[in-house]
């Protein structure tokens, strides 16, 4: 198959070349979203007077706004909200019109509301900081000093958190970034109890009467629940080559299609997520990893016997193949193992294109069988024979072919942007992960 006579070539007049950039995906208009919100919401406190009188600066309304902004970008990574918002989105008949079902398949970018939402609230708890200083200063005697140190503390650690998730320190600094956003993300949450316990002593309120009491009782709650469900299980490596493991797990949980499991060899370290693999009627499931880095190249070179699994069985992109009649699976890789598990499923219709390096050298000849046994005419493309193919030609020509509603990618981040852009350029919902944490 020529690569030339599947090249891709996008229009030069196409509105949706500009409307579905990357650049303006639904992951950056909810950030500017929960930006606008706010911003309404200041300038409407500023004409009513919310936040000053001749008293001087209402602490109560603008503690309430950073609290209600960091409990929406804390409970929106929940993974029993995650999974809600899902089921939810695939609740969505595919009788509907395509439109709506395209923009519900886009669920998996909520977290545009984890940023806005923090970033918002760092900004009204440094609005919260500057109301206290200037209350003081105009003779006040509260807040107290505690209260005060405790606002300082938590604006620098949030701020520290920020700085160190943008992409460019997370691909470069990733475990760093892990700890960063674990462990001082536990002291932001341990001063935000000391600070709401500071502040309603100085109003003289009743603890219980107080909302920021009971939604912090409800943030912590969501915080430890993945750790109260830590676990340590017994793994199975099978090795068909350097490249690539397959790992086995058979603990008592078989989880559900187009779901990731979060895994680590110590109770506190560095964990991975990686698509579940779970077989119709067999217990357990198979994580397929691949040497993409440090911990995975130590993971199939020195494979453990017993691994952590830390929270629930959580949602992923592919779940959204429930909103279409049928779907066209582009993969490159290891990216062939969270698509795995939705064509034994043949839940949906659908079509499969797989870009690798000797898929049967690299992956074994078991699971190469088993993907041309459970999909339409598979495009298996052996990279070290044919090269690199244009993966945004191969899917439009799937499309056209087998009349498919929706692509869904898994690759790499460039890749997979491309093809997704490329896709919806043409008037196909295409999807494909965001990269956001």
């Amino acid at each position: 198959m020529s690569t030339q006579t599947l090249e891709y070539h996008a229009p030069s007049r196409n509105w949706r070349r500009i409307t579905r950039h990357p650049a303006l995906m639904e992951y950056r208009r909810l950030i500017v979203l929960v930006a606008a919100v706010n911003i309404a919401v200041l300038a409407w406190g500023l004409r009513e007077g919310i936040w000053h009188s001749d008293a001087g600066f209402a602490l109560g309304p603008i503690s309430h706004m950073a609290l209600a902004n960091l409990s929406l970008g804390i409970l929106i990574r929940q993974q029993r909200v995650i999974n809600a918002l899902f089921w939810l989105a695939t609740r969505i008949p595919t009788s509907w019109p395509l439109w709506i079902r395209w923009g519900a398949g886009k669920v998996f970018h909520f977290g545009g509301l984890h940023i806005g939402g923090t970033v918002t609230g760092t900004l009204w708890l440094g609005f919260l900081l500057y109301a206290m200083v200037a209350n003081r200063l105009s003779g006040a005697a509260l807040p107290s000093d505690l209260s005060l140190g405790l606002s300082g503390a938590m604006i620098a650690l949030l701020s520290m958190m920020i700085f160190t998730a943008r992409p460019s320190f997370r691909a470069r600094f990733h475990n760093a970034f892990e700890k960063i956003h674990r462990f001082v993300g536990w002291t932001v949450l341990a001063l935000f109890w000391a600070q709401t316990l500071s502040l309603i002593h100085d109003s003289g309120a009743a603890l219980f009467e107080s909302p920021s009491f009971w939604m912090l009782c409800l943030l912590t709650l969501s915080i430890l629940s993945p750790w109260l469900s830590l676990k340590r299980v017994k793994v199975e490596i099978e090795k068909p080559s350097d490249h690539v493991v397959i790992a086995r797990f058979d603990y008592g949980d078989t989880p559900f299609a187009g779901s990731s499991n979060a895994i680590a060899h110590t109770p506190f370290g560095e964990y991975h997520a990686f698509a579940n693999i779970p077989s119709p009627g067999q217990s357990g499931y198979r994580l397929a990893i691949s040497r993409a880095g440090d911990w995975t190249g130590d993971f199939i070179d020195n494979p453990p016997s017993h691994v952590w699994v830390k929270g629930i069985t959580t949602s992923g992109v592919a779940r959204i193949e429930e909103l279409f009649t049928k779907v066209v699976y582009v993969g490159t890789g290891s990216g062939v193992g969270p698509i795995l598990p939705h064509l034994l499923k043949g839940m949906v219709p659908n079509r499969l294109i797989w870009s690798t390096r000797s898929p049967r050298k690299t992956y074994g000849d078991a699971l190469i069988d088993e993907i041309e046994a459970h999909t339409e005419h598979p495009v298996i493309w052996d990279t070290d024979t044919l090269g690199k193919p244009d993966l945004s030609a191969l899917a439009l020509k799937a499309v056209r072919e087998s009349g498919a509603e929706a692509v869904i990618v898994i690759s790499n981040q460039k890749l997979t942007r491309k093809v997704v852009h490329d896709m919806e350029s043409q008037g196909i919902p295409a999807y494909g992960a965001i990269w956001d944490s």
